[in-house]
């Protein structure tokens, strides 16, 4: 029988936009990393001798400046696995860790994601090919241009309530839909630029949960990881592919299946918003509306507050940044604090089920169901 898991601890520095260009920006320290590591031990009233072993994925930051790090913080004793982003997100290293929990192979597991921005800037294809998508699905189902701007004033206002949020400032319509064209016809607003910053949680199973007595524990209920190559008959070529549709469909059909639960019960979720296209056809993939309805379930505003749901309360990845390493442990932590009711101003009323989605770099899609224990 495998063990419940669940999130004892969370910790997360600020995130910073970055500027892009030929001189590489400068590294985080360890002062950062060991800042963030420390919020996590101490959200979760642990001593760091308790931590069995630390996951962590990484961008430039080198091993060895990761081992001081961890070294400064007590966590020399603790089997460092140490992933760079092209071979595992923040996200699918998270399933791994709870997957390790549930086997027996650890009690507590501290997962870390720390991003630094690329030295270079990242080519514009995918931005096309985005664009080519929204293109096609406004062919096919008259949707506006101005719905895929309304999601980024969404999550420009939800940001505004996000203290760590790496791109802020409320816009309007007008705004959005005025600011430097990327690929028709998304602007700058609607797709996710780069950010430096550092995400920490940790992981225990349900007796280490219960030894320590913490009220602030949420349950990692179910998850699921899927790569294309799972996926029977996925044509890559398909007009939905570089938003990864038909993978998303998949990996939220088996987190249900596995949960027993529904898109219904689902009161709040973060979702893989590397532009607002990814965003919109998501409301569909993840069962929220069906088939060429996502226009219908934005202006009618049920992916925000007063709504059936809110998407994205953190800001998502459209303001936090797109940082494979930390960002998706960001909408990770973002949900536990939903669900332990620690929100603030962005907390959603009455949360008890929650759902991420990520998209890792070679297109494997993580799904995880939290729920309040």
């Amino acid at each position: 029988m495998q063990r419940c898991v669940n999130v004892i601890g969370v910790g997360m520095s600020p995130f910073s936009p970055v500027e892009l260009g030929p001189d590489p920006p400068a590294l985080l320290g360890t002062t950062l990393v060991g800042t963030t590591i420390r919020q996590a031990l101490g959200d979760a009233g642990l001593c760091a001798s308790n931590v069995a072993a630390v996951y962590a994925v990484t961008g430039r930051l080198a091993s060895a400046t990761l081992q001081r790090a961890l070294q400064h913080v007590g966590l020399a004793h603790a089997p460092l696995s140490h992933f760079p982003p092209d071979s595992a997100d923040g996200s699918a290293l998270l399933a791994r860790a709870c997957q390790d929990i549930r086997q027996g192979l650890a009690e507590s597991i501290l997962v870390l994601g720390i991003q630094e921005a690329p030295a270079m800037p990242a080519p514009d294809q995918w931005s096309e090919r985005v664009g080519t998508t929204a293109r096609a699905y406004m062919a096919r189902y008259l949707t506006r241009r101005e719905t895929f701007a309304m999601i980024a004033v969404k999550a420009r206002r939800h940001a505004e309530l996000n203290p760590l949020a790496a791109y802020k400032g409320v816009l309007t319509m007008d705004q959005v839909l005025e600011a430097e064209v990327i690929a028709d016809p998304l602007t700058r607003p609607q797709v996710a630029w780069a950010s430096t910053g550092v995400a920490a949680v940790l992981l225990c199973s349900g007796d280490f949960a219960a030894r320590l007595g913490n009220g602030a524990v949420v349950g990692v209920a179910a998850q699921a990881c899927v790569s294309p190559q799972q996926v029977s008959g996925l044509d890559q070529g398909s007009t939905y592919a570089d938003v990864n549709y038909e993978v998303s469909v998949a990996a939220a059909r088996e987190l249900y299946e596995q949960a027993g639960r529904g898109p219904q019960d689902i009161a709040v979720c973060e979702l893989h918003d590397a532009s607002t296209v990814n965003e919109l056809l998501l409301y569909e993939a993840l069962g929220f509306c069906p088939e060429g309805n996502a226009e219908k379930l934005v202006e009618d505003g049920d992916n925000t507050y007063g709504g059936n749901l809110v998407v994205n309360p953190s800001g998502g990845l459209l303001t936090l940044g797109l940082s494979t390493a930390a960002s998706a442990l960001a909408q990770s932590i973002e949900l536990v604090h939903q669900l332990r009711g620690s929100a603030g101003r962005r907390q959603v009323a009455d949360a008890q089920l929650a759902l991420q989605h990520q998209t890792g770099s070679d297109g494997t899609v993580t799904t995880s169901l939290f729920q309040r224990d």
